[in-house]
């Protein structure tokens, strides 16, 4: 199973108060339904969806509908569940908010459907049952989205979302419209909206693994970067230092700068730090980092001037 069908399953199985279940429902039947004045029509390829609305419909309105599992004709692994409401209908779409009086679609619901936060939750809820989809946090974007056929639809959904602070953005796609979330954590904080709390525990755990492991990668590249500058600047001091030993000798150089210069030799892949202790050790004379680093600027000078004269 997918992550979005986990999380449908475990909604599914959730259970609300009578308004709320009327706004889960519009939700699911404004983004979903087909229907006609004899007949509503509802799909899905989850049993459990199709067997919560199934038992919504009969709980609310005291309907018998039917459900019908059959293979979808395209993807015939697919099995989709197609529920058939032929009792009450208009009375059904009118409750729901789906029609008007003149049996025509409604833009968006009347103001009873989400009238409260716990409705407007509920009928998000619905309407991911129905039209939305989560990416595994194991995979390497993270991404919400709902598709719908109509664009104000969408609309009204963003608006629901970002009553949340959610930060949804709409994006048209062919003749489709799509409303998704990137961040991570605004997803987090849609599947606490929608009552996914078990999907919301497995989420954050793997976004926290994500994270620190990100972080470990990010220090383990900051410090190789900090051995390959090291490497890369001890090569040069030691280019340097063997270019004076060719060219003019060692022994014609301060002690100090010598000292440094033999040092260097001894230990090519100790890091300035390490090399002002090792330094300081063995002679008994503190020397600081800034020191050594000061008689490696004066080796410099005198490996340059002597590439100079070469020339």
């Amino acid at each position: 199973m997918s992550f979005t069908s986990d999380v449908k399953t475990e909604i599914s199985q959730s259970k609300f108060s009578k308004s709320e279940i009327v706004a889960e429902l519009s939700g699911f039947l404004r983004t979903n339904a087909k229907y006609t004045e004899d007949c509503i029509t509802l799909t899905t390829e989850n049993a459990k969806i199709a067997k919560r609305i199934y038992t919504l419909i009969k709980e609310i309105y005291g309907i018998n509908c039917t459900i019908i599992e059959k293979r979808n004709a395209v993807f015939n692994k697919t099995i989709v569940y197609t529920i058939d409401v032929k009792e009450k209908v208009k009375i059904m779409l009118d409750d729901l908010s789906v029609i008007d009086a003149e049996f025509r679609h409604l833009e968006m619901p009347k103001e009873y459907i989400v009238g409260s936060t716990e409705e407007i939750k509920s009928y998000l809820r619905g309407v991911f049952l129905s039209k939305g989809s989560i990416n595994d946090p194991k995979t390497s974007m993270y991404h919400l989205e709902f598709v719908f056929d109509n664009k104000k639809e969408a609309v009204f959904v963003q608006r629901l979302l970002n009553s949340f602070d959610l930060d949804s953005k709409i994006l048209l796609r062919e003749e489709k419209c799509m409303v998704y979330i990137k961040d991570s954590e605004k997803i987090s904080d849609f599947l606490k909206i929608i009552a996914a709390f078990n999907s919301v525990l497995y989420y954050e755990n793997i976004r926290a693994y994500k994270d620190k492991k990100n972080a470990t990668n990010r220090l383990n590249n900051c410090e190789q970067a900090n051995t390959d500058k090291i490497i890369q600047s001890a090569a040069t001091q030691i280019e340097d230092i063997e270019l004076i030993r060719e060219v003019i000798g060692l022994e014609v150089l301060d002690d100090k700068i010598k000292e440094a210069a033999e040092y260097r030799l001894k230990y090519p892949e100790a890091s300035l730090s390490e090399l002002s202790e090792i330094l300081s050790m063995e002679t008994n004379i503190k020397i600081t980092k800034s020191g050594l680093n000061h008689r490696f600027r004066k080796i410099k000078e005198i490996a340059e001037n002597a590439r100079k004269n070469i020339g």
